[in-house]
């Protein structure tokens, strides 16, 4: 047998990397998406941060792939990668939960970029049976990934609470010996369990009260507002 011809069962490592990142890729696109579009899109409904997701999960993943190609240090990817989190996207403010997820695309696509060195050395064969192997464990970790994000958005055992503002008509219950009765009729109106409220800017010329409520956050949008727009402020 001669030094350039394989033996049964093995792939040349040229033909066994491009394998490797198509597989990759396509597990990394799947399951980013998923994380984008089955978890996060139907709470926040935001379809600027879904596109920056599947972009930035692209991005990263092919990055990565590179930079361990030309045998560059992972600590300087992932160091790259850490400043997104600092700078926070600093255009806007950004809410926890879309920096939570950013997060999680980042470290999801840098786990299915990673590995190559790990499985074949350079220049050497291995067969594809190795290789679909390796790929079964990674599709296996990004299950994981999907199992953590479910567990975490469905965690219904606690309960967090959620405020909205509002302009009140009933000035004459503001009052704190009347505060009973004006958690009664905000429930009735809202139709909200409200825990508690908040007494802000008093007209009396417009019989109008600003009021903060606090309710248990399951019963309404948690992508409402969270502090007051300055045409109320």
């Amino acid at each position: 047998m001669g030094t350039n011809e394989l033996a049964p069962g093995m792939i040349s490592y040229e033909s066994l990397r491009l394998i490797d990142l198509v597989l990759r890729l396509v597990i990394n696109t799947i399951f980013v998406f998923t994380v984008a579009k089955v978890f996060y899109f139907p709470k926040s409904r935001k379809k600027e941060y879904f596109f920056t997701y599947i972009l930035l999960g692209f991005a990263i993943f092919m990055l990565i792939h590179l930079m361990d190609f030309a045998k560059m240090k992972t600590g300087i990817g992932m160091g790259l990668f850490a400043i997104f989190c600092i700078m926070r996207y600093r255009t806007e403010s950004v809410a926890i939960r879309e920096m939570t997820y950013i997060f999680v695309i980042i470290a999801l696509s840098a786990v299915n970029a990673m590995g190559w060195e790990l499985n074949t050395p350079a220049g050497q064969s291995e067969s594809l049976s190795d290789e679909l192997f390796s790929i079964l464990e990674l599709f296996f970790t990004n299950v994981l990934f999907i199992v953590m994000i479910w567990f975490a958005e469905n965690a219904n055992w606690v309960k967090g609470m959620s405020t909205k503002y509002v302009r009140y008509d009933k000035i004459d219950l503001i009052s704190p010996e009347k505060r009973e009765e004006l958690i009664a009729d905000l429930n009735k109106r809202t139709g909200l369990t409200i825990v508690k409220v908040d007494i802000g800017a008093i007209d009396f010329l417009k019989d109008m009260a600003l009021i903060k409520i606090y309710y248990t956050e399951n019963e309404g949008n948690d992508s409402a507002l969270f502090k007051m727009p300055k045409i109320y402020e």
